[in-house]
């Protein structure tokens, strides 16, 4: 591997192959992706299941195909492809320390994009009481477990999670020969919007005929070397049940790979557990981006991929003429909003009124006017009929022109 690029991409997820893409068609010489798994393309390997490349290649794909149109577009244009390459910490500026089946050495660029993505959070962080048996997963080990190892899974499965992503775990499950017997959720409406179901009407069916739990709260997984059952709790009355199953999948609650990020000494924001950005992906050090899922949790392919392109010309630009903002006021928050992306304006922003903004919030909220202010001056608002969580909603940029720089950070809440 060559010890100096142009532009190093940590992560072959659709984010870093897309930015690598883009890169190579916008002139750079020397583009290196370094990936810790044996393959390129990220998650979507293990999707397969259709849905995938609407948004950014206009065409409608399977997770693996997917991934693997980025792969081959990404050595077709001469992007630099390392796998089972792992970063272990920084060395300089602009050099991160690897390992590999080559060995170790240290790679040097003139800039850096972080794309590492996210994970599902597992069962022992979300402090699940009861036993260990086996047959707990999330839904990256299960569609791993299914996919990539051919391995038999179980027979009756309960679904933590209502949302876009439960619906691949539903899949997955069907694929191995599983029966779902409930999702649960503890929102008091689910969000299983088939974004997904394309084509595949027995899967609108299935939901339909799957108990879906509302106000439900997993209390404890029972088993000893099995998982024999789950016990929930309703949330409505206090009512307990103990649901017979074999197989647990956790879906969604994500966690931002944050791991070089957080060792670089990037700015962490508090809300995303991702590095802050501004809206050219810039991080609080010099030269070094991010993109995709790392910022934020999951978002779809489509928008990392897109996100990871937008992130590209940034870098070029950096790359010609080497600016990079002095000043960075970072964008708070009030519940119930739980995130804003990005989360950090310059003044490359304030120069981009057009800019989008996306936020999600906790909880469902009706008729919610979202308003922005500094200080006492308010600098925006607009009101939607629905907002929900793991939805993601959009806010122009028309009020960067009036925000202050050196004043108080800009606050995003919802109007009572």
């Amino acid at each position: 591997m060559t010890p100096e690029t142009d532009v190093l991409i940590v992560g072959a997820g659709p984010a870093g192959l897309a930015a690598a893409i883009e890169l190579k068609r916008q002139g750079v010489a020397n583009v290196t992706v370094v990936e810790r798994e044996p393959e390129v393309g990220g998650i979507p390997r293990f999707c397969a299941h259709t849905g995938f490349g609407l948004q950014d290649l206009h065409r409608l794909l399977s997770g693996p195909s997917y991934a693997r149109y980025y792969a081959a577009q990404a050595k077709a244009v001469g992007v630099d492809l390392h796998t089972a390459t792992t970063i272990t910490g920084w060395e300089g500026e602009r050099s991160l320390a690897y390992t590999s089946p080559d060995g170790i050495g240290t790679l040097t660029a003139k800039a850096i994009l972080l794309a590492t993505g996210v994970r599902e959070r597992p069962r022992p962080a979300r402090l699940i009481p009861g036993t260990r048996p086996h047959g707990v997963f999330t839904t990256g080990a299960l569609q791993r477990f299914v996919y990539e190892r051919h391995l038999p899974v179980g027979k009756k499965a309960v679904i933590v999670g209502a949302e876009a992503v439960s619906l691949s775990a539903v899949m997955t499950l069907r694929e191995a020969g599983l029966e779902v017997v409930a999702l649960l959720t503890e929102h008091p409406h689910h969000q299983l919007y088939f974004p997904y179901s394309l084509g595949k009407f027995w899967l609108l069916d299935l939901i339909r005929r799957t108990p879906i739990l509302t106000s439900t709260r997993l209390r404890r997984i029972m088993g000893t070397r099995r998982v024999e059952a789950v016990e929930v709790l309703h949330t409505a009355d206090g009512r307990t049940e103990t649901i017979p199953c074999d197989t647990v999948v956790f879906t969604g609650d994500w966690i931002p790979e944050n791991e070089i990020a957080r060792s670089g000494g990037l700015i962490i924001d508090r809300h995303t557990l991702g590095p802050q950005v501004d809206g050219g992906h810039r991080t609080s050090r010099k030269g070094i981006f991010a993109a995709g899922n790392l910022l934020r949790g999951a978002e779809s392919a489509a928008t990392s991929a897109l996100e990871g392109r937008a992130a590209a010309r940034e870098i070029v630009r950096f790359l010609t003429d080497g600016r990079w903002p002095d000043v960075r006021l970072p964008i708070a928050v009030e519940a119930p909003i739980a995130w804003v992306y990005p989360n950090t304006l310059t003044a490359f922003d304030i120069a981009s009124p057009r800019r989008t903004f996306d936020f999600r919030v906790q909880t469902f909220v009706e008729g919610a006017t979202v308003q922005i202010r500094q200080g006492t001056k308010h600098l925006y608002s607009r009101t939607f009929r629905h907002l929900g969580p793991n939805e993601t909603m959009h806010l122009d940029g028309r009020w960067l022109a009036q925000v202050a720089l050196d004043g108080e950070p800009p606050v995003l809440s919802v109007e009572a």
